[in-house]
């Protein structure tokens, strides 16, 4: 960015001192802007065009790139904006290319496109407009490119990670299910087991009734030779007790028993002997 040098000065006086002056102030800001010292420059350059009310499209053109320099971006711009708008056209031109540097320092390259056409259309031997102008537009082809990359990026990762996200559901769903076939079997396995146990509590509980059974049983029967031993006993006792009334010994008593089954033997060895038919007479029976 050069300096543009201030060549004429639109007086408002005629005042040898007042000229002298003006010179001098235009002389500093000029050594000023040289030696890199941009805020005594700007300063100068106030002087002249604020307080001297000096009109030169080359003083505002000095004053916005002293703010430029200074990191005044909002400053700058005005100034640039006010001499595109007024200016004549190699001042405009000179404005439009600086806006289009502001505009490219900011990443704004379409923009800085249009100013720096705006540039070249004011005046087309601006060198300088032109090569910027290739500049900008390669590094917007660049930052379109680099945007297509970030969106193919931001694409293949949402991609993967809508790729990770089935996977990590039909994984979910994997566990899900085996945690349930799981469930299953152990259900089955406890259903099993209670079946055994509940086999195995029949079987016990049979065979304890069974046990019962046969407890009872064995009672019964002992109750019952118990009852057949009292009623033998009592069979003794009450034939004791009638032999005592009759007054006949169990000695006696026996010997009688003995006498009447000898009775009985021989009666019942008579009935044998008789005969069973009658004997053929060889005449009828009537």
């Amino acid at each position: 960015m050069k300096l543009l040098l201030i060549v004429t000065l639109l007086m408002t006086s005629n005042n040898p001192a007042e000229i002298a002056r003006i010179n001098k102030l235009k002389s500093q800001a000029e050594e000023a802007y040289l030696n890199r010292d941009y805020q005594k420059a700007l300063s100068n350059y106030i002087v002249l065009s604020d307080t001297l009310n000096i009109e030169d499209q080359a003083i505002e053109l000095n004053k916005a790139h002293c703010y430029y320099q200074l990191k005044d971006t909002s400053n700058a711009k005005l100034t640039y904006q006010s001499v595109a708008s007024v200016g004549n056209k190699n001042a405009k031109s000179v404005a439009y290319q600086q806006l289009g540097v502001i505009a490219k320092d900011g990443k704004k390259y379409e923009e800085s496109l249009q100013f720096l056409k705006a540039a070249i259309k004011n005046n087309p031997t601006n060198e300088g407009a032109r090569y910027d102008y290739e500049l900008v537009k390669k590094l917007l082809q660049e930052q379109q490119q680099q945007n297509q990359d970030q969106q193919n990026q931001d694409q293949d990762q949402q991609d993967q990670n809508q790729e990770d996200q089935d996977q990590q559901n039909q994984d979910d769903q994997n566990q899900d299910q085996q945690s349930q076939d799981q469930q299953g079997e152990d259900q089955e396995s406890e259903q099993e087991q209670n079946k055994e146990e509940q086999e195995q509590e029949g079987e016990q509980q049979q065979q304890e009734e069974g046990k019962e059974e046969e407890e009872e049983k064995q009672q019964e029967q002992q109750q019952q030779e118990e009852g057949d031993e009292k009623e033998e006993q009592d069979q003794q006792m009450s034939t004791q007790e009638k032999l005592q009334e009759m007054n006949i010994s169990e000695e006696k008593a026996k010997m009688i028993l003995e006498a009447m089954k000898n009775s009985e033997v021989q009666y019942l060895q008579q009935q044998k002997r008789k005969p069973t038919k009658r004997p053929d007479t060889g005449k009828p029976d009537w």
